[in-house]
């Protein structure tokens, strides 16, 4: 394999990571922004159950807003690592040095992660929006919200299967890994 080639790749991926981040991030700016606005605004509409006093609506709002401000500030981290990673990755002046290697990757895990963070986030925020319509959706929600996330947090036994097999064959030989990738992505 051409290390050029690999070294594009990459790069693209990392840039199509930047671009998700940069749009949940705007997303999570936006939403937080028209809950600003339509905050003071209250609404008498029979679809709300429970609590419907003006300290309870603000504190569901201010809930929502502060959700998208963290997912805002996770996405931002993420972008910010992510950049670094680009930059990182195509230097020459430190290539093969296990340090520069290991720190380029902890990088990479840390924008990983943040952008974890702040889909997680954007998650929680489904929940604290249907709040706004009394506990009964919210807990739906939450329930809904959990049994999703269950399955995007798990893997099946084969998934692990594979993802360790692909590895070991990695150590073992090279072309043996090239076949088994091959064969994996036909």
């Amino acid at each position: 394999q051409d290390p050029l080639k690999n070294g594009v790749l990459g790069v693209q991926t990392i840039r199509n990571n930047i671009m998700a981040s940069t749009l949940l991030a705007t997303t999570a700016i936006t939403l937080s922004s028209l809950i600003g606005v339509f905050a003071p605004y209250e609404s008498d509409t029979k679809l709300v159950y429970g609590n419907k006093t003006s300290l309870n609506s603000s504190i569901k709002r201010l809930s929502i807003s502060l959700c998208f401000l963290v997912a805002f500030l996770c996405n931002v981290q993420s972008i910010r690592y992510y950049a670094q990673v680009s930059f990182l990755i195509t230097t020459h002046a430190l290539k093969g040095q296990k340090d520069f290697i290991e720190y380029v990757a902890k990088t990479l895990n840390r924008g990983s992660y943040s952008w974890s963070l702040g889909l997680r986030a954007f998650y929680l925020s489904f929940p604290l929006v249907l709040w706004i319509y009394g506990p009964i959706p919210m807990f739906a929600c939450c329930c809904f919200t959990s049994f999703i996330l269950y399955f995007l947090d798990t893997t099946t036994q084969i998934a692990r299967d594979l993802h360790t097999k692909s590895f070991t064959m990695r150590e073992t030989g090279g072309t043996q890994a090239a076949q088994f990738h091959h064969s994996n992505c036909s």
